[in-house]
């Protein structure tokens, strides 16, 4: 399904990112594990990938950081000749609280940094995506956008801006070839719900029609269509993989 082609994912030595690298690799891409902090972690995914017949590297970069991430492109490049997909997976962190607790200096970062890494990305895999006429950009953003709860403001409101920060990539990109989809997970066990208690976590599950919440394996699998020509004439598309949760929104 992706024999032959290159994709970078960001903060993908964990969660979602991981699963994705690791599918992605199942199905004959060769994968750029990102990471910030945690090279021990994307140096796992590597070595599992590698130990399944998979070509991969690990590649240190901040995606708020231009130079960074033209590095990694390049490092990229200089590996494997070319770039054809990038996942937009990276978590930002955020304040977790509600309006009337929250000040602009709280707000603003997650904001502002969403945002950043979304469009810093992108800007660093453009040029070669532009001049090889093909690209496929996948951006993960959240439920919490179209479906608010309480304490997400800062969340739901930055991944609301990335969902229309794709849908004008689409239109600008398509004559170049190049497809922006965006997927938008509901309540994923991760990392990042691991002190969620087991209580919410259950509720959530019983707002699901699947009866339950998402693993990062079901996220990875939509990323794939969408990384694949499979979506070959699919573009600014919002998808909600949450198990028909967002349905009811």
């Amino acid at each position: 399904m992706l024999n032959g082609k290159v994709a970078i994912i960001t903060g993908a030595s964990r969660g979602i990112g991981a699963a994705t690298a690791k599918l992605f690799a199942q199905y004959g891409a060769k994968v750029v594990v990102n990471y910030a902090n945690n090279m021990g972690a994307a140096e796992e995914v590597v070595e599992f990938i590698r130990e399944n017949g998979g070509q991969s590297i690990a590649v240190q970069a901040d995606v708020r950081n231009q130079e960074d991430m033209n590095s990694l492109v390049n490092q990229t490049i200089s590996h494997f000749g070319k770039v054809d997909i990038l996942v937009n997976n990276a978590a930002i962190h955020f304040a977790m609280k509600p309006f009337f607790d929250m000040e602009w200096d709280e707000f603003r970062p997650k904001i502002e940094e969403e945002v950043k890494a979304a469009f810093v990305s992108t800007k660093s895999v453009l040029p070669v995506m532009k001049e090889q006429k093909y690209g496929k950009l996948v951006f993960i953003s959240s439920g919490l956008s179209h479906q608010p709860m309480h304490g997400f403001i800062a969340h739901g409101t930055a991944k609301a801006a990335i969902n229309s920060f794709v849908r004008y990539l689409a239109q600008e990109l398509g004559p170049y070839n190049i497809t922006a989809n965006t997927i938008s997970p509901g309540m994923v066990e991760t990392d990042a719900t691991k002190h969620t208690p087991a209580e919410e976590k259950e509720k959530a599950a019983t707002f699901t029609p699947l009866g339950r919440i998402a693993n990062p394996e079901d996220i990875a699998r939509a990323a794939l269509f969408f990384a694949s020509d499979q979506s070959a004439f699919m573009t600014g598309t919002y998808v909600p993989v949450s198990g028909g949760m967002e349905m009811n929104s």
